[in-house]
């Protein structure tokens, strides 16, 4: 099969290959997809980089966790008919070396989720990310029906799920930020109520302008170690930063205005979900994607061969969206 791959981290032009490698056999429970998209998302670039850490965890790494494709075969203990089944995928490359930037994939059958017919292909490689990791944050702790919710930058690859499926779960107010003019009006016909551009605009005094002075109940928060000043500032009493991202490894935060507010923090990575938060997240977004409700922002298509170039695009931001590669 043609695949991706690097054997030391580093620069995505140095040390991104593509190449021949033997074709993978399924094992017992598993699936072997043979894959149509391939997502890239920054965690894949982080690892690539050596942002992580410079030591591989395995000697050779095939990128990415997201990925399409249909189901070319299976192991033992697996429905055959699964077989030609339109799936996405998650986790195919986490704590493995073997993800989705190659023509065949084998992961375990859980992991390869039925696409409905309705969803073109590249969609598919923007879920198990982007999408799961919005929807998380949403539904966690009792959803956000009723709520004023703030969506950290609304515009990108998850904030931008985030917004629509705050609207669609029935949040009261949604609040967003943006970097830029035209971002603001991705946001704003996602759902977002206001849109707010922290460049040229004081973002807690906006966000207590547009809440009456009450605050959120709920921030979606990317980057706390960035952000955390202002969501002291703009959580109501008793509300909550759910949190799925920092710029830093390392941040402080002020003990006494937190506890003296009851703030909840919650963090997450979207890798380690339960099984049971997982199945009501696939549940919920697999409604949503037969009933069409979703706008889906891909930034950037390019072929495998052209991987170090979208490696470059995401770790530059260079792109508002998704990042998707064509393979075969």
């Amino acid at each position: 099969m043609k695949a991706a791959f690097y054997e030391q981290t580093g620069p995505a032009d140095q040390v991104l290959l593509v190449g021949d490698l033997p074709d993978p056999q399924p094992a017992t429970g598993e699936v072997c997809v043979r894959l149509q998209w391939s997502g890239l998302n920054p965690s894949d670039v982080k690892a690539r980089s050596g942002a992580r850490g410079p030591i591989m965890p395995f000697p050779r790494v095939i990128p990415h966790s997201d990925g399409m494709g249909i189901i070319d075969a299976v192991g033992a203990g697996v429905d055959p008919a699964r077989i030609g089944e339109r799936v996405w995928l998650w986790n195919a490359g986490w704590a493995r070396p073997f993800g989705t930037a190659a023509e065949l994939v084998c992961v375990p059958e859980q992991q390869a989720v039925p696409l409905p017919a309705n969803v073109p292909g590249e969609v598919g490689a923007c879920l198990g990310i982007p999408a799961l990791t919005a929807l998380h944050a949403v539904l966690t702790d009792g959803g956000v029906e009723g709520q004023r919710v703030l969506v950290a930058g609304g515009a990108g690859a998850v904030g931008h799920y985030a917004v629509q499926f705050s609207r669609l779960l029935g949040a009261r107010q949604v609040i967003t930020t943006v970097s830029s003019p035209e971002k603001a009006a991705l946001a704003l016909a996602a759902g977002a109520d206001v849109a707010i551009n922290y460049r040229t605009e004081p973002v807690v005094d906006r966000v207590l302008e547009e809440t009456q002075g009450a605050g959120v109940d709920r921030v979606i928060e990317m980057d706390i170690a960035a952000n955390a000043a202002i969501d002291m500032e703009v959580v109501r009493p008793d509300g909550q930063w759910v949190v799925y991202g920092s710029g830093a490894r390392q941040f402080t935060l002020p003990f006494f205005p937190m506890i003296s507010r009851n703030f909840g923090v919650r963090f997450f990575i979207v890798y380690n979900l339960s099984d049971s938060d997982r199945r009501r997240a696939i549940k919920v977004l697999t409604d949503f994607l037969r009933q069409e409700v979703l706008l889906h922002n891909i930034g950037m298509k390019l072929p495998l061969a052209l991987i170090a170039d979208a490696h470059h695009a995401v770790e530059n931001g260079a792109v508002t969206g998704n990042v998707v590669l064509s393979i075969g």
